[in-house]
């Protein structure tokens, strides 16, 4: 956790992350941390993650997800948004393993703006209008697509 942000209620969604002052573009802002488990390992906890809307899961790569219910840092109450002032980097560590997600801002962020990233979230099912309710978006951006779901010719390898 830095000193640079805190976690609070959120006019977006729950708990959000917010900035305690100003944050320049392209500056590290925390790193999302949490317990490594295999892609398996996730489907056997939490599922395929599809029927809940709610997860602090990040895809790490092939291998490996980010289980941030277990040693997560703050960057897991970070809410998406379709217009966001961050955004997930992935750096390559010496094995897949070792790679990490790192949150920089996209933009000069200032003072008490809450700070949000495009989850990119992609379900292998198809995507209903009741999975795209349960996946609803509340950005409030004008540019909302209302859903955090991506179309699945959007997924990146």
């Amino acid at each position: 956790m830095t000193n640079s942000i805190i976690a609070r209620r959120s006019p977006i969604h729950g708990t959000g992350v917010f900035a305690r002052r100003k944050l320049a573009a392209g500056s590290h802002v925390i790193q999302y941390e949490g317990r490594l488990i295999t892609h398996g390992q996730a489907d056997k906890e939490y599922g395929d993650g599809g029927e809940t809307g709610h997860t602090f899961l990040f895809t790490l790569n092939s291998r490996y997800i980010i289980d941030a219910n277990v040693g997560g840092t703050d960057a897991r109450w970070i809410n998406h948004s379709c217009d966001p002032n961050c955004q997930a980097v992935l750096v390559e560590g010496k094995s897949r393993k070792y790679d990490e997600v790192h949150i920089e801002a996209l933009r000069d962020i200032k003072r008490g703006e809450e700070l949000t990233y495009d989850y990119g979230i992609t379900l292998e099912v198809r995507h209903t209008a009741r999975l795209k309710k349960i996946w609803e978006c509340r950005c409030g951006s004008p540019k909302c697509t209302g859903t955090m779901l991506k179309s699945k010719s959007a997924k990146k390898d």
